[in-house]
């Protein structure tokens, strides 16, 4: 379990955010959740200086289908980093294990199938009450991690 706030941070003062284009590609399912990590990630990209029509915001119907979409905007050269939210509450058959293993090879293969960071910002909890915490709850929100770690990975990639 997380200790600290996920959404503190320390501003990272970008001195060309205002070129990078960033791709979002979120789950409908759980959405409750989902769009609140959303919000949190468009709130920081904003603020760091990233131009609000360089963020393009995609949807797909669950978690599953973020590793298709997600391998689409990568090949696509649009995007400086791609960031893939979702979230996939334990339920009382094996399905969580299946779906949370699928989404997580299938963001790693963004990585290291093409030049696009993709960040996984998929909650796998147990309860609906974690994810709450974990999207804008008591535990702060992971799209603000995730949009802090876009970019961070932008600026790893742009010096290598």
């Amino acid at each position: 379990m997380a200790t600290v706030n996920l959404s503190d941070y320390k501003p990272l003062s970008l001195s060309n955010a205002d070129e990078y284009s960033i791709g979002i590609v979120v789950s409908e399912w759980n959405d409750f959740v989902t769009f609140n990590m959303r919000d949190g990630a468009i709130e920081v990209l904003q603020k760091e200086g990233i131009r609000k029509e360089n963020i393009k915001v995609f949807y797909v119907p669950g978690a599953f289908e973020l590793s298709f979409a997600a391998m689409q905007m990568c090949k696509s050269n649009r995007f400086a980093a791609v960031i893939a939210i979702g979230c996939v509450i334990r339920g009382e058959t094996p399905h969580f294990d299946y779906v949370c293993s699928a989404v997580a090879h299938g963001i790693k293969d963004c990585n290291v199938l093409t030049k696009t960071p993709t960040i996984f910002c998929v909650l796998t909890d147990d309860t609906k009450e974690q994810s709450i915490a974990r999207s804008g709850g008591a535990l702060g929100n992971k799209g603000i991690e995730a949009a802090v770690t876009a970019i961070k990975m932008i600026q790893f990639n742009n010096k290598v």
